[in-house]
């Protein structure tokens, strides 16, 4: 699920983070659709327009350390989210 919504973030990482650093980017396939303050922000906000599953929402970390463990934080925190809201 979402190979190249990852792909994409991986060779964009670097021009990811000097545009967009501490945001939350929301990518669909190769394009990044909005971007974000907060992960609540960014599902509620894409979610009326896309179905949830259907876009990735990556944080740009200020610390790229923080990355792997924001992974899996927003992957239990946007299931519990969009539990019957989405």
């Amino acid at each position: 699920m979402f190979e190249v919504e990852n792909q994409f973030y991986q060779a964009n990482r670097e021009t990811l983070r000097e545009k967009y650093l501490g945001k939350r980017v929301v990518i669909v396939k190769d394009k990044v659709l909005g971007i974000y303050d907060s992960d609540a922000e960014a599902i509620k906000e894409t979610s009326k327009t896309m179905k949830p599953g259907t876009f990735c929402v990556k944080y740009i970390p200020v610390n790229p350390a923080e990355e792997h463990h924001r992974l899996l934080s927003f992957l239990f925190n946007s299931y519990d989210y969009c539990q019957g809201k989405c």
